[in-house]
């Protein structure tokens, strides 16, 4: 239990006065042996085990009485259920807030959502502990002091459509803590426990745990979880956008797909209206849900002839237990060309790439593949590129410089190995050797979650296993396989950093793997690493919420402007707000993330382990109540002391002369009373 005024405890020895007091009592008496009065002694035993018995509870009932007066003064508080937190009132006071999507789900039966209540139950919590300095970690930027009434209102509190990064918040904690020396501190996260939030398994979590523990001072920790999850949620997403003409005419074409989370048992369908929004003009299609998922594939909206190339648009349901999740934004614009640079010391395989880069996927695509000799890198068109295709030496001197600006600007790379390699490095990764395969390998493994390999969108997997790879080089430095041969050899791997940088381990030719044979994976590998390289040159283009979007409407050449989304937004939140952003000529569209939709909801055992060995209490959160999660319960044991006054006073009381009479009177032989025999 937590005091916060803790010092009076320094009194609970008191405690034993009432004792004490007897005691001394007690020798104020002498005893004086008298033979008429042993009968009489002897008589009276009969009823001492009760005396006994009442003089103790009126002991006791007195020592309480003075326990409940010192524990009153030292203002104890009940956390929760009572949890055992320890220690007293904390010199700071830090608070992390999940203020992600997920967070904006509200039970049926209350007005308010887990975030609203979370901010209010915390701000009632922290006024009544009432901390020397109480933070708030915001997404980005250093904490800000506030006033723990502040935080009902603070708008940095607000709502997001980004997840919520607990280990971060958590590792600006603890800088803060260790650079400012503070002394006893609480921090309070505030979560409904998602997992894309907590992201328990990227391993930073035991170094930050005994990195707490080994602290000077006392660091506490205090969850508020709301875990109960938005049952039978529906959420919107738009998953691909494209415009295409048709005569003079231009349409947009869009997929939606419409997630129902948190299902119990098997769904019953139903029927829900799509509601679009296209420059004022609203349209309306019903979209039957009868599972988990459900996808309108390939709807055209007619965009018609006088309609501006570039523009945005919203898509929306109907109110459910989670508005956060019930729209999303996209942007649309014609495509821009899907220019490749290819490179190639050997000529059959300088043909294969270019044909891989200039067949377009759609016939809407104007796709074009420059052959670039190696001597004319300087004058190729390294602005229009989205893509290029490198087969040979790694670049070095003037060609790195330029490969490396291209990256920079968001352009992909894939190096395919030389002929004969030599001791050139870039980006840490360098060519070694080529090693034969006998017989040829097909590859064990590969990512179909993301990158370049996932599946497709209709949830198919790219057909690795029919590869055949006959001869691979090896590959020097440090990189993430993203298909592997037997034995761990990478196939097809990047760089850890992400700065667009592949490696294809063979090449597309017969005598080295039936890459162009199958042809899918080779061309699909390829064409996904262009449509990555387009994202910063289209004129439209989606982000999702969080820190990388943040970096670049913050470190951008041009200034993003709000044109569509939640009123009250900050500008300095524009990359973890949901909208539609004009940045430099271009349209940015900025929705939550699919984790947000997807997620699950950790198991409390999960969570708690992360805090093993700490000071740690979770506290039930309670949706839609305002009332501190921390109370102040002096009041009951001023109410216990009372009671225990009380009692001893009755306990206290001299007993009936007849209740006396028939408890002390004894009888000599003859049946006639002692007193009288001894009379």
């Amino acid at each position: 239990m937590t005091f916060l005024q803790p010092w009076v405890l320094a009194a609970l020895p008191l405690v034993a006065l009432p004792l004490i007091i007897h005691l001394i009592n007690q020798r104020r008496f002498q005893t004086v042996q008298w033979g008429g009065m042993m009968f009489l002694v002897a008589a009276k035993a009969l009823s001492s085990g009760y005396s006994r018995l009442r003089h103790w509870l009126i002991m006791l009932l007195r020592m309480l009485a003075v326990a409940g007066v010192i524990l009153a003064v030292g203002r104890p508080l009940s956390r929760g259920w009572l949890a055992l937190a320890g220690g007293g009132r904390p010199d700071t006071a830090i608070v992390i807030l999940d203020t992600s999507p997920s967070m904006q789900a509200r039970d049926p039966n209350v007005a308010d959502s887990k975030l609203a209540s979370g901010r209010r139950q915390l701000a009632q919590s922290l006024a009544t502990l009432a901390p020397a300095h109480c933070l708030f970690l915001p997404a980005t930027g250093r904490p800000l002091e506030i006033e723990p009434e502040e935080l009902i209102d603070l708008p940095a509190a607000a709502p997001t459509a980004a997840p919520t990064a607990i280990a971060d918040r958590l590792q600006t904690a603890y800088d803060f803590i260790r650079e400012n020396a503070a002394g006893t501190a609480e921090i309070w996260i505030c979560s409904d426990g998602r997992a894309n939030d907590w992201a328990i398994d990227t391993g930073g979590w035991a170094g930050m745990r005994d990195a707490f523990a080994k602290l000077p001072q006392q660091v506490r920790f205090q969850l508020v979880a709301f875990p109960a999850p938005a049952v039978g949620n529906l959420a919107v997403r738009v998953t691909d956008q494209r415009v295409q003409r048709r005569g003079e005419a231009r349409e947009l074409v869009v997929r939606v797909q419409v997630t129902r989370t948190d299902v119990q048992g098997t769904p019953e369908p139903v029927t829900i209206p799509l509601k679009f929004e296209i420059d004022g003009v609203v349209t309306v299609v019903d979209l039957a849900v009868t599972g988990r998922e459900a996808v309108l594939a390939d709807h055209v909206l007619p965009l018609g002839r006088g309609a501006e190339a570039r523009g945005h648009g919203r898509i929306s349901i109907p109110a459910d237990a989670n508005p956060a999740d019930n729209e999303f934004y996209f942007v649309f614009d014609d495509p821009p060309p899907r220019v490749t640079l290819v490179v190639a010391d050997d000529d059959g395989v300088g043909r294969l790439l270019e044909l891989a880069a200039s067949i377009p996927p759609s016939k809407d695509f104007e796709s074009r593949a420059d052959r670039v000799p190696r001597g004319a890198l300087a004058t190729a068109a390294w602005d229009e590129a989205a893509a290029v295709l490198w087969q040979g030496p790694l670049p070095s001197g003037r060609e790195a410089e330029l490969v490396g600006a291209f990256l920079a600007r968001g352009g992909q790379v894939i190096f395919f190995p030389p002929e004969h390699p030599v001791a050139e490095s870039f980006a840490g990764i360098s060519w070694r050797t080529w090693v034969s395969h006998e017989p040829a390998l097909a590859p064990e493994q590969w990512r179909t979650d993301q990158d370049i390999l996932a599946n497709t969108l209709a949830g198919g997997a790219l057909p690795l296993g029919e590869l055949m790879i006959r001869r691979t080089c090896e590959l020097a430095g440090e990189v993430v396989p993203l298909a592997s041969l037997p034995g761990g050899v990478p196939l097809f791997a990047r760089t850890p950093t992400g700065t667009g940088v592949y490696c294809c381990t063979t090449l597309p030719t017969s005598r080295d793997s039936s890459l162009a044979g199958e042809g899918i994976v080779f061309y699909a590998m390829v064409q996904r690493a262009i449509d990555r390289g387009l994202t910063p040159l289209a004129g439209a283009r989606q982000l999702d919420a969080g820190s990388a979007a943040a970096v670049q409407a913050q470190g951008g050449t041009a200034a993003w402007t709000r044109l569509v989304g939640p009123d009250g937004a900050l500008s300095s939140d524009a990359g973890f707000v949901s909208g539609v952003y004009a940045a430099g000529g271009r349209l940015v569209a900025v929705n939550r993330p699919l984790a947000e939709d997807t997620a699950p909801v950790l198991s409390d055992e999960r969570i708690d382990a992360l805090f093993r060995g700490l000071s740690y209490a979770r506290i039930s959160g309670e949706p839609g109540s305002g009332e501190s999660v921390v109370q102040e319960i002096w009041r009951a044991f001023l109410i216990a002391m009372l009671v225990a006054l009380v009692a001893e006073g009755i306990l206290s009381l001299p007993r009936s002369q007849s209740a006396s009479d028939g408890r002390s009177r004894s009888f000599a032989p003859g049946g006639r009373p002692l007193e009288e025999a001894l009379a």
